[in-house]
């Protein structure tokens, strides 16, 4: 089902259509931050714990395209190996293909499949580009921004629009030189910052690779899940997904009707002949 999902299968809609009433119950958790961050190595220890839990879980983990294959390019998943033959572990990688802001183009799609397949968490890992990438705050009901010591100073932190996005900060790494600083800056821009919730965004450190830290980040997940649910905030979320996914096939259709043989001919045809904003305007305005 996946496999079509990504790949646009014409029965697709019909088969979303049919999971829709049983989606819903899973509690999403966006994993996002630079790359070399170590967001993979959260994601094994937070589904160790998980699992430990009696929890299902499916991760979807947002690679770079390959530039021979189109698919995705799968290094990052070595870290999670003890998973493989876990049957209530599902791991899924997808290719970015061309799509921007760290999600694949049909990630909250996927997210639905495994939701309707009663996993009880899903993780969503964002391709890891750049200082951090914004899409996943509107498929996830949690978001976890990492970060490392090395990240940067509270300047290069407000430019990257982070404090409108994260509900948890996590500084991984954090037994390497200035993490306490970078604890420092988070904390004192956090009291600075207008908070229009009840909920006060809690910055956890972690040394993912030794373990250390993950069960205090799990424990401000789990806080941070009721939080929603108490307040409301789940349902006023899972709608907001619902609502940008519909405005987006809506786009979607309309500019795949919108663009007849007719209009395109026009198009090339007034190229070199008139100014961008007369074309547009002579195109918007044919039948």
């Amino acid at each position: 089902m996946i496999s079509r999902v990504e790949n646009e299968s014409p029965q697709v809609p019909s088969y979303l259509n049919t999971l829709y009433p049983h989606v819903g119950t899973a509690y999403r958790i966006g994993i996002t931050g630079p790359p070399g961050a170590g967001k993979s190595t959260i994601v094994d220890q937070v589904t160790r714990l998980y699992r430990q839990a009696g929890k299902r879980v499916g991760i979807i983990v947002v690679d770079p395209t390959s530039p021979f294959t189109g698919g995705a390019l799968l290094g990052d998943r070595l870290r999670m190996a003890e998973h493989y033959l876990d049957n209530d572990v599902f791991i899924r990688s997808m290719a970015t293909r061309g799509q921007t802001g760290g999600l694949a183009a049909r990630s909250q799609e996927v997210g639905d499949v495994l939701d309707a397949a009663a996993f009880d968490i899903l993780i969503f890992e964002t391709v890891g580009v750049g200082q951090v990438e914004l899409d996943v705050v509107e498929a996830v009901d949690t978001t976890l921004v990492v970060l490392v010591p090395e990240s940067g100073d509270d300047i290069q932190l407000m430019k990257a629009g982070i404090f409108e996005i994260a509900d948890v900060f996590v500084i991984n790494k954090s037994d390497r030189e200035g993490a306490s600083q970078l604890g420092h800056i988070l904390d004192q821009m956090l009291a600075l910052r207008e908070n229009d919730t009840e909920w006060g965004i809690p910055v956890c450190m972690t040394s993912a690779t030794r373990g250390t830290g993950i069960k205090e980040l799990l424990r401000v997940l789990e806080s941070h899940h009721e939080h929603l649910q108490k307040s409301g905030m789940h349902t006023v979320k899972r709608r907001g997904r619902t609502r940008q996914r519909v405005e987006r096939l809506v786009s979607q259709g309309v500019m795949t009707d919108f663009w007849t043989s007719e209009r395109r001919e026009a198009l090339e045809a007034g190229l070199d002949a008139s100014p961008p904003y007369e074309l547009a305007r002579v195109i918007l305005e044919m039948s």
